[in-house]
């Protein structure tokens, strides 16, 4: 793998909100998650928190347009989780980013895929 294979096609997810653009089920992300990215040197971290999630982090590293991370939560029913998540990363046309996300719970049963967008400045898509 060259450095050209590895670089990022889409821009930084640094200082980008995205949102779901769908609910999960009860105890999961939602639409009304929001998540506060950053991105350094190949790495990717988030702070996340709405709906049924009180609190939650995310980090791990990027190869290009793919994020590869563990992230844990807690919930506002007092439960916390954890998991991994493998994404791709797409600009969309008009400038914001997608994550197109694999995830599995490794602190219990589940898996599936998600789609989270970038939010304009106005808190919408």
């Amino acid at each position: 793998m060259t450095a050209q294979d590895t670089a990022p096609r889409a821009p930084s997810l640094d200082g980008r909100t995205l949102a779901p653009v769908a609910d999960q089920a009860p105890g999961q992300v939602g639409t009304g998650t929001r998540f506060a990215y950053h991105e350094r040197d190949g790495v990717v971290w988030a702070d996340y928190a709405g709906g049924d999630v009180a609190r939650g982090h995310l980090v791990g590293t990027r190869a290009g347009d793919r994020l590869d991370f563990r992230y844990v939560q807690l919930r506002t029913d007092g439960t916390t989780a954890s998991g991994h998540c493998v994404s791709e990363v797409t600009a969309l046309p008009d400038g914001r980013l997608r994550l197109t996300e694999t995830w599995e719970w490794e602190s219990g049963p589940g898996r599936g895929t998600s789609v989270v967008e970038e939010l304009t400045t106005g808190g919408r898509r």
